[in-house]
């Protein structure tokens, strides 16, 4: 959930597939997370204490085939259910499995360094998407009544709450300790434990996000509107980005690698159908003179050629074309090279000789270029990098080391 561009909040797919990324490559590069379960049903339970408008019982899980917690509350007062009282200090992870019969929220109370009174995270599967009023933040998880996993950081959640707000204070909270929890409505507990990270189940999270919501079409559409440039088209509510399928298709292929499930797999092959439809016609792909292939992060009319955008739509293909056979992975193959041939011929057009060029818009629109800040053109240096590592073309190489040298004030030669 994002408020990048609305302030009510949407499902952005690329950030949600940043975020299951992010949380592969620290699985690799982290220690073990400590990890504490404090409910199972079985051999980890506590003292939940119910008030006397709810109870709570462990009973058997026929789907889970083991003893799980049952709680039930009457009224609508999410301040009211079973409870535990808890003193966790460092850990701040919360994971849990949850099967919602109705109108459940699930209550994270915590104490934080910033703030003399608690913050309470309230969970809720019937709510807003998200919500901030006084020391309560509210996340819709969904009606979803099947068993499903949750998985979230409390230390971000808060953060992300308190930005909805205009203060420009206490931003940056820091939890002290977790004091409680409360179940509230009617629904099933599973498997709750407290961590000090959990990069896998986030990851997994991700991905598997990714194939619920995957439309017809194999895409991602982003519901919510943008308005590139004044001169451009606003995209509507439901276009579709190629930066969105490129870091999707990352992110499915490594949960095929790692799992072998085909799901993962057949939704990234899926995932290419866009490339394939102009941006014109409701997909990404857009032609630069009538001769190169690209495809758009933002599929803007006119067309405006963001270059970070098209090359993480390109690594994104790589990584299908490698791990699909090869009968599986030959349009992605196709698709690739196309781009890459394009993104060869026309990168140079994103060179001021000073630093590098967000998009093409002064060629397409006939003004002023837009430069990329600094933390673009590290993105550019990096994307090159990682393109020159693989394809051992000496235009990637050249090109992101002279643009490296600009960040250290280096400039191209005059007459």
């Amino acid at each position: 959930m994002t408020t990048q561009w609305d302030p009510s909040g949407y499902f952005y797919p690329i950030q949600i597939s940043q975020f299951g990324l992010s949380h592969f490559s620290k699985n690799l590069t982290e220690k073990e997370p400590r990890v504490k379960i404090y409910e199972d049903g079985e051999t980890n339970t506590r003292n939940w204490v119910p008030d006397k408008e709810s109870k709570v019982e462990r009973v058997f899980d026929a789907e889970k085939k083991s003893n799980v917690l049952k709680f039930e509350t009457k009224g609508t007062n999410q301040a009211r259910g079973p409870s535990l009282s808890l003193n966790v200090k460092g850990d701040y992870v919360l994971t849990f499995d949850l099967k919602v019969v109705n109108n459940v929220t699930i209550t994270v109370s915590v104490e934080t360094v910033e703030r003399e009174r608690p913050i309470h995270l309230h969970y809720a599967s019937q709510s807003a998407p998200i919500q901030m009023k006084g020391s309560h933040i509210t996340y819709n998880i969904g009606e979803n009544q099947s068993w499903r996993t949750i998985n979230r950081d409390l230390v971000a959640d808060i953060r992300k709450g308190i930005a909805l707000t205009k203060s420009k204070q206490n931003k940056k909270i820091n939890i002290r300790k977790i004091i409680k929890i409360i179940l509230h409505g009617n629904g099933y507990l599973d498997n709750f434990k407290i961590s000090s990270s959990n990069h896998m189940e986030n990851f997994y999270a991700s991905a598997d996000w990714l194939l619920r919501n995957q439309d017809m079409n194999g895409g991602w559409p982003i519901m919510v509107n943008r308005k590139l440039d004044e001169d451009l088209k606003v995209l509507p509510p439901g276009w579709y980005s190629a930066m969105a399928q490129g870091h999707a298709i990352s992110v499915l292929t490594r949960a095929f690698t790692a799992t072998h499930k085909r799901k993962y797999i057949e939704a990234a092959l899926h995932a290419t159908k866009l490339y394939t439809i102009p941006s014109t016609e409701g997909g990404v792909k857009a032609r630069f003179l009538d001769t190169y292939n690209w495809y758009e992060e933002y599929p803007t009319t006119p067309s405006s050629f963001v270059l970070n955008g098209f090359i993480y739509s390109l690594i994104g293909l790589y990584d299908l074309k490698m791990t699909a056979s090869q009968e599986e992975g030959r349009d992605a193959s196709q698709l690739y090279n196309d781009g890459l041939r394009s993104l060869k011929a026309m990168l140079m057009m994103y060179d001021t000789g000073s630093g590098s060029i967000y998009d093409l818009r002064h060629m397409v629109l006939g003004k002023a270029p837009n430069l990329a800040r600094w933390d673009y053109h590290a993105t550019h240096c990096q994307q090159l990098m990682l393109l020159a590592s693989i394809e051992k073309e000496p235009i990637f190489d050249v090109t992101s080391k002279r643009w490296m040298s600009y960040m250290k004030g280096k400039r191209a030669k005059h007459n």
